[in-house]
């Protein structure tokens, strides 16, 4: 006589209410990471002479270079202003995303936000 094999298991949520939460769950993580997509950041290097921001889909939006930050006789410190400049938005935006992403996460999976 065949017996119900998961017996042992009465009283606790039923698969479609698991199902129900876990696609409620992916709804508002879809959600955060459109919204996360949409912010812009914005960083500069050199006491301001270089400027950007970047989107949340760590795209460059616009970069800006005062005038007296451009000196044909040091070239690379110009590039340094804009890597340093583009990097530091790139890390904010970053920071955000994981943090915002750390705080969905049910307990114990701590650290998801670095997959999306």
């Amino acid at each position: 006589m065949a017996r119900n094999q998961f017996a042992g298991f009465g009283g606790g949520p039923n698969i479609q209410q698991l199902m129900r939460q876990a696609q409620k769950m992916q709804e508002q993580m879809t959600k955060v990471q459109e919204e996360l997509d949409e912010k812009v950041y914005e960083a500069s290097a050199g006491g301001g002479m270089v400027t950007c921001k970047v989107s949340g889909k760590r795209e460059l939006l616009e970069l800006t270079i005062k005038p007296e930050a451009v000196d044909p006789d040091d070239v690379e410190m110009l590039q340094d202003l804009i890597l340093a400049a583009v990097n530091e938005a790139l890390r904010e935006g970053e920071k955000v995303r994981e943090e915002t992403m750390e705080k969905m996460a049910p307990s114990g999976m701590g650290g998801m936000g670095r997959m999306f």
